[in-house]
C-alpha cells in the first residue's frame, strides 16, 4: 500500500514538473519569436537582467525596512540615507563610465561592474552595523553606475532604430521584475533574515558577468545584432528606416549649429556641452527623474505603506505589491510596441506622445488609491497607474537614442543617468524626512507624503507635453550629424591626408 502512494506520488509530481517544463517551453518559444531569434532574445534577456539585479537590491532595502530597524537601530530616515547614497555615488559615476561605454569595450565593461556589485553584496550581508552597511552602499553605488550608459550603449548598436521602442519595453521589464522579485521573495527572505536576502542577491551578479563578457561588441554606429530570421515586407518601409525616414519625408530642418558641433571632434568638455544643448534631451531628462524620484519612493517605503494603509501584514503586502507589479509590466511592455506601431503609421511623435499620455494617467490614477484604506477599492487604480509609469520609459529610452548621434550615446546616456539617479537618490531619504518630521511618521505620514509626491509626477507629463515640439528638430539635427560624420570619413579614406575630421570620436 505504501508502495502504491509512493508510486502515486511520484507520477503526480512528475505531471506537475513536466507541465511546468511545457509552460517555460512555450514561453521561451514565444518570448524568442518576439524579439526575432535566440541571439537577439539571448542579448535582450542579459541586459534585463543587468537591470533586474540593480532594482532588485533597491527593492530588497525597502522591504526588509522593518527588519533593518529592529536589527540597527535605525528610522525612516536612516532607511532612506541607504538608497540614497548608493544613488548619489551611482550618479557621480555614470559620467566617467558614459565616457567608457563610447570608448572602450562595453561588455567587459559591464562584466567588471557585474563582478564587483556581487562582492559589494557579500559585504552588505556581513556589515555589523548601520555604519559598516553604509560604506557597503557607497561601494555598491560606484559599480552599479556602469549599467545605464553601457546598456543605452549596447541597445542603440544592436538594434535599428524602428525598433527599439518594443526593445526597450523587453529590456526594461527586468528591472520591473527584479523590483519585484526584491519585494516578493526576497523581501520575504528579509522578513527572517536581512542578511540572507543581500547574500541570495549576491549569488547570480556572478553568473551573470560571465555570461554578458563572452557576448560579442557590436559594430559602433549601426546595427550590430545578427536580424530577424524573417524578412521584412515591402510595407514595413518606414519601420526599417524608423524616424529618421520620417523626418526627412515630412522636410524638418535640423538645426546647423548643433550639426556642425556634433560632426566635428569633441573633448570630453564638449561633448557634455552638446548633450545639454540638445532641448529634446533636457526636457525628457527633466521628465525622468521626476518619474523615477517617484518611483524611488513607492520602492522603498512601498511595502510598509501597503501594510499600514491596508491593514495588511507584510507578506500579504509584498504579494499585493507583486500583483501590481504584473501591472506595471505591461505597461512597459505595451507601450513601445504601441509608439513603434504609431511610428510606422506616419506619426512623427509617437513616441513622447506616448509617453506624455502615460504619465497623465499616472498622475491621475494613484489619488484614489491614496485615498481609501480598502485593498480591493484600491487595487485597480494602483494597477492602472503602476502600467502608465512605467509604460513612459521605453518610447522615452528609445526617443533619447533618437536625438543623440551614435557616437555620443554612452556620454548622453552618462548625463541623464546622473541627473535621473540624483533624483533617485534624493527620494527615499525626502520620503522619510517628510514622513517623520513633517507629517509625524507612520502610515499616515507616508500616506500624505505620496500626496504631496505627486506633484512632480504631474510636472513630469507637462515636460513631456513640451518635448513634442522640440523633438523633431532635434531628430532631423542627429540625422543630420550622422550623415556629415559618414561623408567625413568616406574622403578621409579617399584622403588619408586631409585631417582627422573624419576619426571616430569613441
Amino acid at each position: 500500500m505504501a508502495g502504491a502512494d509512493v508510486s502515486t506520488g511520484a507520477k503526480t509530481w512528475g505531471a506537475i514538473t513536466g507541465t511546468f517544463r511545457r509552460g517555460g517551453a512555450a514561453a521561451r518559444g514565444q518570448l524568442v519569436k518576439a524579439v526575432g531569434g535566440p541571439a537577439r532574445t539571448r542579448i535582450v534577456v542579459l541586459l534585463a537582467c543587468v537591470l533586474a539585479l540593480a532594482s532588485a537590491d533597491t527593492a530588497t532595502v525597502g522591504a526588509s525596512a522593518v527588519e533593518l530597524r529592529r536589527s540597527l537601530g535605525i528610522n525612516n530616515t536612516d532607511i532612506g540615507l541607504l538608497v540614497s547614497v548608493t544613488s548619489l555615488v551611482a550618479a557621480v559615476f555614470s559620467l566617467p563610465f558614459g565616457v567608457l561605454a563610447d570608448r572602450a569595450r562595453r561588455t567587459w565593461i559591464l562584466g567588471f561592474a557585474l563582478v564587483t556589485w556581487g562582492g559589494g553584496m557579500l559585504w552588505s550581508a556581513t556589515a555589523a552595523s548601520f555604519g559598516d552597511l553604509l560604506l557597503a552602499r557607497v561601494f555598491l553605488g560606484a559599480v552599479t553606475a556602469a549599467a545605464g550608459p553601457v546598456v543605452a550603449s549596447l541597445t542603440g548598436d544592436w538594434f535599428p532604430a524602428s525598433e527599439r521602442g518594443r526593445i526597450y519595453g523587453y529590456i526594461l521589464t527586468g528591472e520591473l521584475l527584479g523590483a519585484g522579485a526584491g519585494f516578493a521573495f526576497t523581501g520575504d527572505i528579509a522578513a527572517l533574515s536581512w542578511r540572507a536576502a543581500f547574500l541570495i542577491l549576491a549569488l547570480p551578479a556572478f553568473v551573470l558577468a560571465w555570461l554578458i563578457i563572452r557576448l560579442p561588441e557590436p559594430r559602433r554606429g549601426g546595427s550590430g545584432v545578427p536580424a530577424p530570421p524573417q524578412p521584412a515586407s515591402p510595407a514595413q518601409g518606414v519601420q526599417q528606416d524608423g524616424v529618421q525616414h520620417l523626418v526627412a519625408e515630412k522636410g524638418v530642418k535640423p538645426n546647423p549649429e548643433l550639426t556642425a558641433r556634433a560632426s566635428a571632434p569633441m573633448t570630453i568638455v564638449e561633448a557634455l556641452r552638446y548633450v545639454l544643448a540638445v532641448r529634446t534631451n533636457v526636457v525628457l531628462i527633466i521628465s525622468g527623474a521626476f518619474g523615477y524620484y517617484f518611483l524611488a519612493g513607492v520602492q522603498t517605503f512601498g511595502t510598509e505603506f501597503v501594510s499600514g494603509q491596508y491593514h495588511i501584514n507584510q507578506v500579504v503586502a509584498n504579494l499585493l505589491l507583486l500583483v501590481i507589479g504584473a501591472g506595471a509590466v505591461v505597461g512597459v511592455l505595451a507601450a513601445g510596441p504601441a509608439s513603434d506601431m504609431l511610428l510606422r503609421r506616419g506619426h512623427l511623435n509617437a513616441r513622447v506622445t506616448t509617453a506624455a499620455v502615460a504619465a497623465s494617467i499616472a498622475t491621475v490614477a494613484f489619488i484614489p488609491a491614496l485615498i481609501t484604506h480598502s485593498a480591493l477599492a484600491a487595487l485597480p487604480y494602483v494597477v492602472l497607474a503602476a502600467a502608465a509609469l512605467t509604460a513612459q520609459n521605453p518610447p522615452i529610452d528609445a526617443a533619447r537614442l533618437d536625438i543623440m548621434p551614435p557616437w555620443l550615446w554612452g556620454r548622453a546616456e552618462g548625463v541623464r543617468t546622473f541627473l535621473r539617479t540624483a533624483a533617485q537618490a534624493l527620494a527615499p531619504l525626502l520620503f522619510g524626512a517628510v514622513s517623520d518630521y513633517i507629517f509625524g511618521g507612520g502610515t499616515s505620514g507616508l500616506r500624505w507624503t505620496f500626496v504631496i509626491m505627486l506633484l512632480p509626477l504631474a510636472a513630469a507629463a507637462v515636460f513631456l507635453y513640451r518635448a513634442r515640439r522640440l523633438y523633431p528638430t532635434d531628430v532631423a539635427t542627429a540625422s543630420a550629424a550622422t550623415s556629415a560624420r559618414a561623408a567625413a570619413a568616406t574622403r578621409h579614406r579617399r584622403s588619408p591626408a586631409s585631417g582627422d575630421l573624419a576619426k571616430p570620436d569613441y
